[in-house]
């Protein structure tokens, strides 16, 4: 499983951002396909982009003159959490895969408090809906907060692309870009200490299919008749989970942090976690 998920991660990656050429004169795709969104974390402006950011798309929308409310981005992201949930993050996002590979990088490895995993949830509320809507300037449109402030993919993936393919521009950097280096050098940085850094503390994203994990098609089920709660699935969590305790009493571990990754499944030397559908009875994943 831990295989085809890597192999799944590079397909999407390599999916999300197929126009490589273009890093060399600093060009940006605007064909059709940009009109549709990439299932994970991927910056509209990085020149190799296919399709655009979710969470972009859901301010652009929302900060519009028009204030137009994103059906077409809300129904993709609704679309994708029913089916999978947060596996998105741990299959499809090339986020994701940018700190798993960090976090690959020999050091001390570090969990964080459970508590600060909120902060996301507060990241969603303020930047992505509010702000785009409530600070607007005289024309009534409002900037794409989270985009503008934050997001450290759009900096990797777009900013500094742009930069050095565009000498020109670097006349005009500001203090505004200087804070998103900041933000991107501690993301990525912490990636190495701590699995996973911006998904449990900072991803918007990852918030909407959080909160869609619990209604999700897609599911993980323990089966704690075989489980002898040896602590091997825990381990190995990227996410600092404890399968045993995260599970209700159906099964199903349906938590929001749940990125539904697999690793725990592959670790159990008992074979008590499994991959299943909402749909499954209880007796039925028995048999």
């Amino acid at each position: 499983m831990r295989i085809v998920r890597k192999l799944l991660q590079t397909a999407a990656f390599l999916a999300c951002n197929p126009f490589l050429a273009n890093f060399k004169g600093g060009r940006l795709y605007t064909g059709k396909w940009k009109n549709f969104c990439s299932p994970g974390l991927n910056c509209y402006s990085c020149p190799a982009a296919a399709f655009a950011c979710p969470i972009g798309a859901m301010q652009a929308e929302g900060g519009s003159v028009r204030f137009n409310f994103s059906y077409y981005v809300s129904g993709i992201l609704l679309a994708i959490g029913l089916v999978a949930g947060r596996a998105a993050c741990a299959f499809l996002c090339p986020f994701g895969l940018v700190q798993e590979l960090l976090h690959k990088i020999p050091s001390p490895k570090f969990k964080l408090p459970r508590s600060i995993r909120y902060v996301k949830y507060a990241v969603l509320l303020v930047f992505v809906l509010v702000l785009p809507v409530a600070d607007t300037n005289f024309a009534g449109s409002g900037d794409p907060a989270f985009c503008k402030y934050i997001c450290p993919a759009g900096t990797l993936e777009g900013g500094i692309p742009l930069l050095l393919a565009h000498p020109e521009l670097r006349d005009a950097l500001g203090i505004l870009f200087s804070v998103k280096a900041a933000v991107l050098f501690l993301v990525l940085a912490a990636s190495v200490f701590v699995s996973r850094f911006f998904c449990k503390v900072l991803c918007p994203l990852g918030a909407v299919y959080g909160l869609l994990n619990k209604v999700s098609l897609a599911r993980i089920s323990l089966d704690k008749n075989a489980c002898t709660q040896c602590g091997a699935c825990a381990q190995k969590c990227p996410m600092d989970l404890d399968p045993v305790r995260e599970a209700h009493p159906s099964g199903f571990i349906t938590g929001a942090e749940c990125i539904r990754c697999m690793d725990c499944a592959a670790s159990c030397p008992h074979k008590a976690i499994r991959l299943t559908a909402s749909f499954t009875s209880s007796s039925r994943r028995r048999e």
